[in-house]
């Protein structure tokens, strides 16, 4: 425990009090839909809503989320606005693709995704974080300031590009945090249009100015592939056998059509390392203010490291890294909303005996953003405190209390190569040093596809002494 008399609460909303107007409704979720949600949505396990003549359920009970994201998953598709947002960017990628395409597709990247050829990653990740820390390096004459949230973007695309990509993505690296920063901001949020349900045709003027920003991700994409298939028909002894590669041998009537392997490949380089890139950030800033644990944390690693462990065992033996990473994730969950709508009635009766009536075409909506903070699920749900998620606490947390990569079919496919890259990086990161808090450190939560601290995570960072 830290040493504090209450433990560390990091900046988020407070419940909303009140019923807001149609307006006020559409500025909050135009400007942070993380500001929308009251005091029902952080108490109740579900409320029913409805925005003009669009009902939405909106769901924290785990038994009932249990119950639509695995029990009765078929009933359940993407729910339109959701689909507004994404697909424009997205297309058929694997986060936003349906039936037979969704999959071909998670057929198709499944076997690159298993915990075992996951572990086959932990070397390049290894390498990647110490040849990424060299940049820190002159914090060794002096504190070097820098926004981590953009750092670990960079490092987290990196990974990426080295362990999926064998580092043939054709763009620079550095900088590239920009280029997805961009994307986001231009085509990441909420649209007025969104929330009306208008066609895709009608013209969403936030995103203005996104299509270019856009195509310079399909220009990416398109030029990687292309670089691929040269390597292939040239010198095919001689092709990475990695996630690229995977794709490109899949091409065809019997596999994946080149638009949906595109779509693929846009949504790992634009979004795959994103969510592990704002839990990072996220990690180092809660832990900065928490010494006491983060302390706990550098011993943990030091041991690891002077034991010459493989990185590959990392993930088992960094339980105090890994649980304050976990715990981030909880506070601060990259996707803090699942949307589905109800494709014919359904019932769902609790073990208490209350009974819930979902309407056919009704959007259920459940929040992981206030599920992980639901005062029914957790003690002081609003504080950092990683203990939660030590082994001997684990498994007290219900698998549907807690949804940072999902849960059913559709769960995260790289939820295990998220948390080894995690730990590693931690591990490799707080080896050498300590990022602390500056004058200028107040970040403020706000949901663009991800939850990303609005104005940067500016933090101090150090070389270890001792």
């Amino acid at each position: 425990m830290d040493t504090r008399p209450e433990p560390f609460e990091p900046p988020a909303p407070e419940p909303r009090v009140g019923i807001p107007s149609r307006l006020q409704i559409i500025r909050t979720v135009f400007r942070n839909p993380l500001e929308l949600w009251g005091e029902p949505s952080y108490t109740l396990p579900w409320i029913e809503t409805k925005f003009i003549n669009q009902r939405t359920l909106i769901v924290n009970d785990p038994g009932l989320i249990r119950h639509v994201l695995v029990e009765n998953a078929a009933n359940y598709e993407m729910a339109s606005v959701r689909q507004l947002i994404l697909r424009p960017i997205l297309r058929d990628g694997l986060l936003t693709a349906e039936g037979e395409v969704w999959k071909r597709s998670r057929k198709a990247m499944a076997p690159v995704f298993t915990p075992r050829h996951a572990k086959g990653f932990a070397g390049q990740m290894h390498r990647v974080c110490e040849e990424f820390i060299r940049r820190y390096e002159r914090a060794g004459s002096g504190p070097l300031v820098t926004n981590v949230a953009v750092d670990m973007t960079e490092l987290t695309f990196e990974i990426l590009a080295e362990t999926l990509f064998s580092g043939e993505i054709a763009v620079e690296k550095q900088g590239f945090a920009g280029n997805v920063e961009e994307l986001l901001h231009r085509m990441g949020r909420v649209d007025p249009m969104d929330l009306l349900v208008a066609p895709p045709w009608v013209p969403r003027l936030t995103r203005i100015g996104g299509k270019k920003v856009l195509n310079r991700f399909r220009g990416i994409v398109s030029e990687t592939m292309a670089q691929r298939r040269r390597r292939m028909a040239e010198e095919p002894e001689r092709v990475p056998n990695d996630f690229l590669t995977l794709l490109l041998q899949l091409e065809g009537p019997e596999g994946l059509s080149t638009t949906e392997i595109e779509d693929n490949i846009l949504t790992f380089i634009g979004a795959g390392h994103e969510t592990t890139a704002r839990a990072l950030a996220w990690t180092l800033y809660c832990i900065a203010n928490t010494p006491a644990y983060r302390e706990m944390m550098e011993r943990e690693v030091d041991e690891v490291m002077a034991s010459g462990e493989d990185p590959v065992d990392w993930l088992d033996r960094m339980p105090h890294v890994l649980a304050a990473f976990e715990e981030a994730l909880r506070l601060y969950p990259p996707a803090p909303s699942i949307n589905r709508a109800a494709i014919e009635e359904d019932e769902w009766t609790s073990p208490a005996g209350e009974y819930v009536r979902i309407e056919k075409g009704i959007t259920v909506l459940i929040m992981p953003w206030t599920l992980h903070r639901h005062l029914l699920y957790w003690q002081k749900p609003r504080a950092f405190m990683p203990e939660r998620f030590l082994p001997e606490n684990r498994e007290k947390i219900n698998r549907f209390q807690y949804l940072p990569f999902g849960a059913g079919p559709r769960v995260c496919i790289g939820a295990t190569f998220a948390l080894q890259e995690a730990v590693i990086a931690l591990g490799v990161l707080m080896h050498r040093f300590r990022f602390d808090l500056t004058e200028a450190t107040h970040p403020w939560p706000v949901q663009r596809l991800t939850t990303q601290p609005r104005g940067g995570l500016p933090m101090k960072v150090s070389v270890r002494v001792g």
